[in-house]
């Protein structure tokens, strides 16, 4: 990988890192999106996304879980359906352009999202827990999603358990980040048997940037919510990558 290159991804993913794992994610889509404006083969995108998302969502996981966000009624129905079925997603390899349309339609969706994540929930309001069926359902879905594109499925999650008033914000958040790891450790695992899941050696540059804005930004997260300007401008990024994506 070129270096000139490698800086410009590096900058963007530590940026990326940081605003992801302020609200539990682990950045996955900010990640892919960064390497599709960089130019890098599809095929290259899925394991480098996913060994980024499972070093930044451990971290948020921790920092969470260390502020007392973490719900185990909430976050396990979600779990273990979607460990297998990311596993499943993460041993399946779509054509080219299938995953090019794919993943570029997931980064416009998360654009969106992260447009809208500025409005943040009420902590005090009312929740109510899900119906355990009903969060097996959604968590096959979104675990074949994740694994499928290389994304941990936080970014479907984590709306989803708002708007039907499941979670307040930083308990989502808190739920949010270990359903990433475990199912981007699923994907991650499906494509080590299978053999689809090589990495650059510039993965150790990557990896020591993300770690370092996934602290930063797990523990800003923990105790408040990042800029919304910042947010919005990494949405208007992953609009542009994901339009790139599907267009070009």
């Amino acid at each position: 990988m070129d270096s000139a290159i490698l800086f410009v991804l590096a900058s963007a993913m530590l940026l990326a890192s940081f605003v992801y794992a302020s609200v539990g994610h682990g950045g996955a889509s900010a990640y892919i999106a960064a390497m599709a404006l960089a130019g890098i083969a599809p095929s290259e995108m899925r394991p480098i996304a996913l060994t980024l998302n499972v070093l930044v969502s451990s971290l948020a996981t921790y920092k969470f879980w260390r502020a007392g966000y973490f719900r185990w009624r909430l976050f396990w129905p979600f779990a273990a359906v979607s460990i297998p079925f990311a596993y499943l997603g993460g041993a399946i390899t779509l054509p080219g352009t299938l995953y090019k349309v794919v993943v570029g339609m997931v980064l416009v969706y998360a654009a969106w999202q992260l447009w809208l994540s500025h409005r943040a929930g009420d902590e005090m309001r009312k929740v109510r827990e899900p119906a355990i069926v009903l969060a097996m359902a959604i968590g096959a879905a979104m675990g074949l999603l994740a694994g499928l594109t290389g994304v941990g499925g936080g970014i479907f999650l984590s709306p989803l358990i708002l708007i039907l008033g499941w979670a307040g914000t930083k308990q989502t958040s808190a739920v949010a980040a270990p359903f990433i790891l475990v199912n981007s450790i699923a994907g991650l695992a499906a494509g080590v048997v299978a053999g689809t899941a090589a990495l650059p050696g510039a993965i150790w540059v990557l990896a020591a940037v993300v770690l370092v804005g996934g602290w930063l930004g797990a523990e800003y997260g923990s105790r408040r919510f990042a800029n919304p300007l910042v947010r919005r401008v990494l949405a208007v990024v992953l609009a542009v990558a994901g339009a790139k994506m599907v267009f070009i």
